[in-house]
């Protein structure tokens, strides 16, 4: 901020107080010193106003307000450029060194836990109790806004229970899925099938999984087309490739819908959907107490 606009806030900041201190006491002043059956003469409704003075509690009030906003404003960043005399905090308060403090504090305290468990098994993890309950904290800050609160998903958000898994279900690679992220890349097929190209291969596919499709349509033309085009990721039998994302399109599991319409709408422009990595955010060691988590809602009862 420049010395101008600093100078700006600080004069503005300063008269408004002065102004608001003055007014408190000025009013106060003028006010009758004992009680009185008089009204200030308007009616609102059936109910008139004594002229009564304020409650000295109510103006104390007040005055305690403008003085906490004096002591906000000495400890805190608020008068232009002045940063504060807040203890514990180099250079002034601000928001972010608050996180860091925070944080650090956090992990002081609680890094050895996540530690210990680091060095265990997911699937060992995935059998304690007291483990899955901090892994369960930890989906529901960052993960069940997307997958919802139990991780049974949404359109175009996985459902985490039912052992299906476009990328693998294993262990490490579940790790590896939230560690890193997921970029999926499914190509819009319009352009190259043309209009009556597109609503075969949808029939085709959807007939995978013993789905029923409109009349009218060649669900041969559709295979030939898919051999063409789809094998390369979601292979011959369209069972899908974990190392490339591409799902299994026979098992009736279907991350943007199963309808007609739907699967035709991700032929003709493809799905970009991303999985976003939450290593800056977690870091390694409550990753793999998270994925410990993850891993148990499919698997822990088979497991166990």
């Amino acid at each position: 901020m420049t010395s101008f606009w600093s100078w700006y806030v600080v004069i503005l900041t300063t008269g408004t107080l002065l102004a608001l201190t003055w007014l408190i006491f000025a009013t106060r002043k003028g006010q009758r010193s004992d009680t009185t059956d008089q009204t200030v003469g308007h009616v609102y409704d059936g109910i008139e106003e004594y002229d009564n003075p304020l409650p000295r509690w109510w103006f104390m009030l007040f005055v305690g307000t403008i003085i906490f906003a004096v002591g906000y404003l000495v400890l805190y960043p608020g008068m232009g450029n002045w940063k504060g005399i807040l203890p514990g905090y180099d250079g002034g308060w601000t928001s972010a060194k608050q996180y860091d403090r925070e944080i650090t504090k956090a992990d002081e305290k609680y890094g050895p836990i996540f530690a210990k468990y680091a060095a265990l098994p997911i699937e060992e993890i995935a059998k304690d109790e007291a483990a899955l309950k901090m892994g369960g904290r930890l989906f529901a800050s960052h993960c069940a806004v997307c997958h919802g609160s139990d991780a049974k998903g949404s359109h175009g958000f996985p459902n985490l229970t039912d052992n299906d898994w476009i990328w693998g279900g294993e262990p490490e690679t579940i790790k590896a899925s939230i560690l890193n992220g997921r970029q999926a890349v499914m190509l819009g097929w319009e352009a190259a099938l043309g209009n009556d190209g597109i609503k075969n291969v949808t029939g085709y596919v959807r007939s995978l999984s013993g789905l029923k499709n409109p009349e009218g349509l060649d669900l041969e033309a559709g295979q030939k087309s898919f051999d063409t085009m789809c094998v390369a990721c979601h292979g011959p039998e369209g069972k899908g490739n974990p190392l490339l994302g591409a799902p299994n399109l026979t098992d009736n599991t279907w991350l943007y819908g199963s309808s007609f319409a739907q699967v035709q709408q991700t032929l003709r422009h493809g799905r970009n959907g991303q999985m976003p990595a939450q290593e800056n955010f977690l870091g390694n060691d409550k990753v793999h107490l998270l994925a410990a988590y993850v891993y148990s809602l499919s698997h822990g009862a088979k497991d166990q």
